[in-house]
């Protein structure tokens, strides 16, 4: 008899799920587990590592604080030395001093060397004399700006010296009294002699002293720019922000007013260091990409060698752009005018004082070997020669012809030339019977119409030669000179004896009487574009 087996199939099922319900629930604590586990390992390693740094910190705390010991020891050892000698000093000053108050101010300027004058000003704290006497020997500004230096070191106060010296140029400027320029040169040499430019502040000076040149520049910034002289310069800004660095009030003025002066005038050769030392060490990638963005690459190359940001502003890289827009702004400015000799002398004159600054640059910091010049320095010589040969062909146009024709025995000095009689001409031009003293001129573009070779770019061609001529001047005539009598276009009261007045047909554009060359302008003192002397100062 066969047995059936029966199989409940719910049971069956009820138990495959069980254990899904098992498996998923220990993937989830293997998983949370796992998970657990490496953040542990994870605090662990962090802790190690602070624990790690901090020992490291301690460890640096403790050498420092060694150190500072040992200097104080030092120093404490070094005052009874120090004493001696600065009392040794004194008395040296003191008969200086009384030996040059025995003297009159003559005498001594008289008979002594130009150090031993200014140690004498500086000695007797006498600002006002002092600058007088830098404006009086301003030709020798080289040898004051060597020897100003150790003689303001030998002042009792050196900040307060310099602190009177800029008051009262201060107050020329809110007096708008003249002489302003003469006594900013004289107090920016004694700023960069005794002011010096460091993030440590205003050590060594005293509040007093602190207080009253907040008050003073405060004063300054009201008219910085604004009286005689000029506008506010990139010198007279840098004189103003080494006096905020030197005697630490940098909280007293706003932080964007201070950058907008750093980036305005950024082209100054100091103003990188003023910059750091204003403590915009950490806004010196905004500051250097805001210099780039608006052309100035050269500048942006200092800020980054004094940041020490040179990785991510590579000099070279900016050298080369820089190069490339100075190039393209040169071909724009001949475009914009048309060719023109005046354009194309622009256009030379803004890439030589670019390529002079790269040039400066590449020099300063040493890039020689990434950044060839020689290519460069023949351009500079090329475009030197271009601008020399214009001047000479100006100054040799420019003189007035002293050549006068003469008839019988006047020799030159009788009355104008009466030209020979002559047949009557049906010609309806009246003739004034005046000699024209004006030769014939040549069109500038005749003169100058060799093309400027640019390196490595397009040459600057100008186009064809146009008539400067009216139809009427002069006609065309065939007739043989001696036969004709000569006829002019012009009134009588427009005939001088330098030649045609300005002002004629040609809307005062045409001047006989100061040079020769025919409606031409005078391309030998034409301005030079004013671009920055950067770095060159």
């Amino acid at each position: 008899m066969a047995t059936s087996c029966v199989i409940n199939t719910d049971r069956l099922q009820k138990f495959f799920n069980d254990l899904e319900t098992r498996k998923s629930l220990l993937t989830t604590v293997t998983e949370l587990h796992k998970t657990i586990t490496n953040h542990f390992t994870t605090l662990e390693q962090s802790i190690a590592q602070k624990s790690q740094t901090l020992d490291s910190k301690i460890l640096a705390f403790d050498n420092q604080t060694k150190k500072t010991l040992e200097s104080l020891e030092n120093r404490e050892s070094s005052i009874p030395e120090r004493e001696s000698a600065t009392a040794a000093r004194i008395e040296e000053q003191k008969e200086s001093a009384i030996s040059d108050i025995e003297k009159s101010e003559s005498q001594i300027v008289g008979e002594r060397s130009l150090s031993d004058v200014l140690r004498m000003y500086c000695k007797f704290m006498d600002s006002a004399g002092l600058v007088r006497f830098m404006l009086a020997r301003r030709k020798e500004s080289v040898a004051l700006r060597t020897e100003i230096t150790a003689a303001v070191e030998s002042s009792v106060d050196s900040m307060r010296l310099v602190l009177d010296a800029v008051e009262e140029f201060v107050e020329m400027k809110v007096d708008g009294k003249v002489g302003v320029a003469d006594r900013r040169w004289a107090c920016g040499t004694l700023i960069q002699a005794a002011v010096p430019i460091g993030e440590s502040g205003s050590g060594g000076v005293a509040r007093s002293i602190r207080e009253r040149a907040a008050g003073v520049l405060e004063k300054w910034k009201g008219v910085l720019g604004g009286a005689e002289g000029s506008g506010v310069g990139a010198g007279e800004a840098a004189m103003f922000l080494q006096m905020v660095v030197g005697f630490g009030l940098k909280e007293k003025f706003e932080e964007e007013y201070l950058r907008k002066l750093v980036v305005e005038f950024a082209a100054r050769r100091d103003m990188s260091k003023l910059a750091v030392a204003l403590g915009f060490r950490d806004k010196m990638e905004d500051i250097i990409d805001g210099l780039v963005k608006s052309g100035k690459e050269i500048e942006a190359v200092y800020f980054a060698s004094e940041s020490g940001l040179t990785e991510q502003f590579p000099p070279v890289a900016l050298l080369k752009s820089h190069l490339r827009n100075c190039r393209k702004n040169a071909n724009n400015i001949t475009k914009k005018g048309n060719y023109s000799m005046g354009a194309v002398e622009e256009a030379n004159n803004s890439e030589l004082n670019a390529i002079r600054a790269i040039i400066k640059c590449v020099e300063d910091h040493k890039l020689e070997s990434q950044f060839t010049l020689d290519s460069l320095k023949k351009r500079v010589t090329q475009l030197e020669k271009t601008k020399a040969d214009k001047k000479r062909s100006a100054a040799s146009t420019s003189k007035p012809s002293n050549k006068r024709a003469h008839g019988g025995s006047n020799k030159g000095n009788g009355p104008p030339f009466r030209p020979p009689k002559a047949g009557r001409f049906s010609n309806a031009s009246p003739s004034f019977r005046h000699r024209n003293p004006s030769q014939p001129h040549q069109a500038p573009a005749a003169r100058f119409s060799a093309p400027y070779n640019y390196p490595n770019q397009g040459m600057y061609e100008a186009p064809g030669t146009a008539s400067y001529g009216p139809a009427g001047y002069g006609g065309a005539h065939t007739q043989s000179p001696a036969a004709v009598p000569q006829q002019y276009p012009y009134a009588p009261q427009e005939v001088g004896a330098g030649g045609v007045r300005a002002g004629g047909s040609y809307g005062g554009q045409v001047s006989y009487g100061g040079q020769t060359n025919y409606g031409a302008y005078d391309y030998g003192v034409a301005a030079t574009p004013t671009y920055p002397p950067s770095y060159t100062q």
